[in-house]
């Protein structure tokens, strides 16, 4: 809801923005999160690529496939169960939802997601899950530091103005309603 939202997003120290290239709209979600200082984590779609942009890459972690990336994937035969059989993390983080580790021994309540990951992963979550483990720490490492911290989270704030509502309306006005 708005009201929690108004609470979380100033409180926020990184906005995980963790789409499959090529499939996120916009994201003002992450736009809101990053003017509030947070850094972004997440991969290179939607307002992602802008954040970087507009922040500077050294100011988020980005990780995973690129639109083009996915593609070739996609085009190679994507099997996603090769990437479960051949990462050891990544094989005792799906057994830990199919055994029911966090359902209290519910056996049942993953079932659908873990065969969906296994054998259908439209997302290509198994694909980036090794990247993305790579990004976590990543930002657990420039966390320790929090100068630089703290310099990555003024500049978001600073440098991201253009995803203000006044410029958005002043957009919308010329390149939708021709005004």
């Amino acid at each position: 809801s708005v009201s929690l939202a108004e609470k979380i997003i100033p409180a926020a120290d990184v906005s995980e923005q963790i789409s499959l290239a090529g499939k996120e709209a916009s994201g003002t979600g992450n736009m809101k999160l990053a003017l509030n200082g947070a850094i972004t984590l997440g991969t290179l779609d939607g307002a992602n690529v802008e954040i970087a942009e507009f922040a500077g890459e050294e100011n988020v972690v980005i990780f995973g496939h690129t639109v083009e990336s996915v593609r070739e994937l996609r085009e190679k035969g994507y099997v996603s169960r090769e990437y479960y059989e051949q990462d050891e993390v990544l094989r005792k983080a799906i057994d830990a939802l199919a055994d029911g580790s966090f359902a209290g021994g519910n056996q049942e309540i993953f079932e659908p997601l873990v065969y969906d990951l296994l054998n259908k992963d439209y997302f290509c979550v198994l694909a980036d899950f090794a990247s993305y483990r790579k990004a976590q720490q990543e930002v657990a490492k420039r966390y320790q530091n929090q100068t630089a911290w703290l310099k990555s989270t003024i500049l978001n704030t600073a440098r991201l103005g253009s995803f203000s509502s006044d410029r958005s309306i002043r957009d919308y006005q010329t390149r939708i309603w021709k005004r």
